[in-house]
């Protein structure tokens, strides 16, 4: 059952995490904005609503996902590592979490038309899935560089029957998608919903995503318990784009103080070489994408294009839960080099025959950078298969 959060770290009546958060949009966009603050809480927790998304979660995506204790991996670290497995999710990330949510939320909101932005392509592919079940219009919004990168994840989308509608501007990636999946949504406030994949966005967004990938969480707890007799990890380690499988895997242990909470960032060439998406390590505070939280960008405020290897962090900002999280020292925020994940991919490859996507290879990179003890319990999000990162893993195989 997804409960309500009661922690300090949880988003007040205005929209904020400590300073970051809130609802910046354009005033064409005020009245679904206010409509979803409105009503999300009421209906997610609305008996009817809560009973088709449990089964949903159940029967169609596959959940309870195994948490596998890592016996190879552990050896490797000599600690004990267990792997929450999203990547066993129905179309093969924690995305589907989330959309699963949202259209059911889009249908007793009354909309018809359903868009998405998309990087890796996981949550374009979520986001089709469900609007194919539902017998919703999809249409998804792609950087062009993306939809190159991600060849597997577009055609699964248009076999689903979706429109890939490709951003051509800026860097031609995740920030550009999200820019033209905004403007859709301002030409057509009446019948649309708009699905954003991550805890990012204008307030109630990131809560809302949030809420319905705590199922990550509130799993682990049980898992956990049943294998070892204690529901609580001494850490949880989730690779960090916008972040919403850190925010799934992070929100029931966002109160226990002991359990460390490791948020891994795409480091890309280097922090300082230019070609990085490490947002919280050189971000500033500013708005993007309709929240205030920490932005890449120039002294007059100008995003700067972040780069990373995988699609799915390649973003120049945050959500604002984890830049709350970075700022008020709740969370430990590392990074890992293009070069660290792709290793840690191959690694984690070959020591436990699972192929982790390129974003979830960065939690792995982690495992280096942790002083880790023989007795710890770590947890890390595989959020996500690696079949889509093949051909980029194959360049350096």
């Amino acid at each position: 059952m997804m409960t309500t959060t009661k922690n300090k770290y949880a988003v007040n009546e205005h929209g904020y995490y400590g300073q970051f958060g809130g609802a910046y949009i354009p005033e064409m966009l005020h009245r679904n904005v206010e409509e979803l603050r409105r009503k999300y809480l009421d209906i997610m927790y609305e008996e009817g609503f809560q009973q088709e998304f449990q089964q949903l979660l159940k029967d169609y995506v596959g959940r309870p996902t195994p948490l596998f204790y890592a016996a190879r991996l552990s050896e490797k670290y000599n600690t004990n590592i267990y792997l929450k497995r999203e990547d066993l999710c129905h179309t093969g990330a924690h995305k589907i979490n989330n959309t699963i949510g949202q259209i059911l939320l889009a249908q007793r909101l009354g909309k018809t038309r359903i868009i998405a932005e998309t990087g890796a392509g996981q949550h374009g592919v979520a986001t089709a899935t469900v609007c194919a079940l539902k017998g919703m219009q999809c249409i998804v919004y792609m950087g062009e560089k993306d939809i190159e990168r991600q060849a597997p994840n577009v055609a699964r989308m248009k076999m689903l029957g979706a429109t890939v509608v490709p951003a051509t501007s800026g860097s031609k990636t995740l920030k550009d998608a999200t820019n033209e999946a905004i403007r859709d949504w301002i030409n057509n406030p009446a019948d649309t919903h708009y699905i954003i994949g991550s805890v990012v966005g204008p307030h109630p967004y990131p809560d809302m995503v949030a809420r319905f990938q705590s199922i990550i969480s509130e799993e682990i707890k049980k898992q956990l318990q049943e294998q070892t007799g204690t529901e609580l990890p001494g850490y949880v380690i989730a690779c960090v784009g916008g972040g919403s499988n850190a925010a799934g895997a992070f929100y029931h242990f966002l109160d226990d103080e002991s359990v460390k909470l490791v948020a891994v960032e795409a480091a890309g060439c280097g922090v300082n070489s230019g070609m990085s998406a490490a947002t919280t390590q050189l971000g500033t505070p500013g708005v993007l994408h309709g929240s205030k939280s920490l932005v890449m960008q120039t002294s007059d405020g100008q995003v700067v294009e972040p780069h990373s290897i995988s699609a799915g962090l390649d973003y120049p900002g945050v959500g604002p839960l984890h830049a709350h999280l970075y700022k008020s020292g709740r969370g430990i925020f590392v990074h890992a080099t293009d070069e660290e994940a792709l290793q840690a991919g191959f690694m984690v490859s070959k020591t436990e025959g699972i192929i982790p996507a390129l974003e979830t290879a960065h939690a792995f990179a982690a495992l280096e950078k942790l002083n880790l003890k023989p007795d710890d319990k770590v947890v890390i999000c595989l959020s996500g298969r690696g079949d889509k990162d093949l051909a980029t893993y194959m360049k350096y195989l």
